[in-house]
């Protein structure tokens, strides 16, 4: 399971997805938590519509993962279906693992196994900082990470 908002669809969301994917292996299944528009609108920069995300993604996924099994579902809180579902394994990035390690303490919580989290690490841009949306929303790189300003 893995989850964001993926607007826009930049370098450090392609490693987190394809990891996911590698993880799964052509036998597994993989289920892409995609904000909903209305939890979406919490981000301070502007978001796509969840259709027009969720293209982006299946064009990505089509392109460039051929065996396993996948799943788009509507994210509307920070957790999902994480909380309830019977599934392996959390892949995040530096900057969610906090949040993955809350679902676990929530899952114990409710009685359901731990997951495993496979925390990957973020994509540098030119400048040595992390790739993110906010950033290229700003104007200062671009999807690949390449300086604008």
């Amino acid at each position: 399971m893995v989850g964001g908002t993926f607007d826009p669809l930049h370098d450090g969301h392609k490693r987190l997805l394809t990891r996911s994917f590698e993880l799964a292996g052509p036998e597994g299944h993989v289920l892409i938590g995609l904000t909903s528009d209305s939890f979406a609108s919490r981000k301070n920069h502007p978001i796509r519509p969840f259709a027009s995300r969720k293209l982006d993604l299946e064009r990505f996924i089509l392109t460039n993962i051929h065996s396993t099994r996948w799943a788009v579902e509507p994210l509307d809180d920070r957790y999902g279906s994480a909380i309830d579902a019977d599934f392996d394994a959390l892949i995040v990035s530096e900057e969610t693992l906090p949040v993955a390690v809350e679902i676990n303490k929530l899952r114990r919580e409710k009685g359901k196994k731990k997951v495993d989290i496979h925390q990957i690490s973020c994509v540098l841009a030119e400048d040595g900082h992390w790739i993110s949306s906010t950033r290229i929303y700003r104007g200062e790189i671009d999807v690949h990470g390449h300086l604008l300003k």
